[in-house]
């Protein structure tokens, strides 16, 4: 596999442990799925119990607000931004 330059590893230290993340807009989509999962179930779980309804609406809110930052995170992960040293030929 070839490491391009717009997706270094991520190495966090841990004590004599190093935690090593690489391809990070993947593994950020992956944990902003489990975090949807998580609050539709226990949303859907909320709603058998009439006096939790409204904690179960917003954890649907939050899951579905979380379904709009997936495609952001796709669209960053495909698009970087640059910046062009500055050459002599500009005035």
């Amino acid at each position: 596999m070839v490491e391009n330059e717009t997706d270094n590893p991520l190495t966090v230290k841990l004590g004599k442990e190093e935690l090593i993340i690489r391809r990070r807009y993947e593994v950020i989509s992956i944990i902003n799925d489990f975090f949807i999962a998580i609050w539709f179930l226990i949303g859907s779980i909320l709603f058998l119990f009439p006096e939790y309804e409204t904690a179960a609406v917003w954890l649907f809110i939050i899951g579905s607000f979380q379904f709009l930052v997936r495609p952001t995170i796709r669209l960053v992960s495909h698009i970087h931004i640059k910046r062009i040293p500055a050459s002599n030929w500009e005035s």
